[in-house]
């Protein structure tokens, strides 16, 4: 079979390069390999210096805080419900590309899409760019690409490094749903109530209408309402849980040291009561 010209050239390309190395430069094996084993030593060595100057500055402050932050902070509370979570800052720029999506119609794209899609273009890289020139001043395309992908990340991870969150936003969004289903929509106390349930964190164990997440057999709450414990009862159940004999779910009332007042817990009994199953 004849040789293409891509082939040739190809061909061409790759002798005038190794003709390049043996008379001016140096092989990858064992030059380049070497000096990248030298450079990963050295960033070891750096994250070790910059562990001990962690560890040390902080164990001998007397306020326990040293050059590079604290020795240890508060202990992890499993139980509570104001805990917003952010990812570390190095995934920053993913996490604002989900605020970009709206959850949870095209959420899948923001976490799935998106970043699968770079990365393919990624990894084929080598296959589809198979030019010979290397020069910045020629390679455009590439250039403009890249500097572009830089500016994206850069600015995304600045936008989820300020970005302000609020507790159960996702779940927020749920509450028109919630209110049509069940009918409760012209209820104004059942809707604040459904905003406060969404917000505080009750769907961590509980579910609602498919949503939330079953925790330590913390029941589905779409049909509470059926029971006949009333507006009144169901506030006075989430004020102090133990009173009737859940010692597992948190106090939310504010004298038993939760964060709902009066008003706020009349509000959740309304949703709780109006929520007697979809219509």
């Amino acid at each position: 079979m004849a040789e293409s010209k891509l082939q040739r050239s190809q061909r061409e390309g790759f002798k005038r390069y190794k003709d390049d190395v043996k008379r001016e430069g140096k092989p990858f094996f064992p030059f380049a390999m070497w000096h990248d084993t030298v450079m990963a030593f050295v960033v070891v060595l750096v994250i070790i210096g910059l562990a001990c100057v962690w560890y040390f500055t902080a164990q001998h402050a007397k306020d326990g805080v040293g050059v590079l932050g604290p020795l240890t902070t508060a202990k992890a509370d499993p139980g509570t419900t104001s805990f917003v979570p952010r990812p570390d800052w190095f995934f920053y720029f993913l996490f604002y590309l989900l605020r970009i999506f709206k959850w949870p119609d095209s959420v899948f794209l923001g976490t799935v899409g998106v970043p699968t899609i770079l990365l393919v273009l990624l990894l084929a890289l080598p296959f589809y760019d198979r030019r010979s020139e290397r020069r910045p001043s020629r390679r455009p395309v590439a250039m403009v690409s890249a500097v572009l992908v830089i500016i994206s990340m850069a600015t995304l991870t600045w936008k989820g490094a300020i970005a302000k969150e609020s507790l159960g936003a996702e779940n927020l969004t749920l509450v028109p749903d919630w209110a049509k289903k069940q009918g409760f929509a012209s209820n104004t106390q059942a809707v604040a109530g459904a905003k406060l349930f969404a917000q505080a964190g009750c769907m961590n164990c509980h579910t609602y209408l498919g949503a939330g997440s079953s925790n330590l057999g913390a029941p589905d709450l779409s049909a509470i309402g059926k029971g006949g414990r009333g507006v009144q009862g169901f506030a006075q159940y989430v004020a102090n849980p133990s009173k009737f004999g859940n010692n597992i779910m948190p106090k939310f009332g504010a004298q038993y040291g939760g964060s709902f007042d009066d008003q706020q817990l009349q509000q959740v009994g309304a949703f709780l009561n109006a929520s007697k199953g979809p219509k």
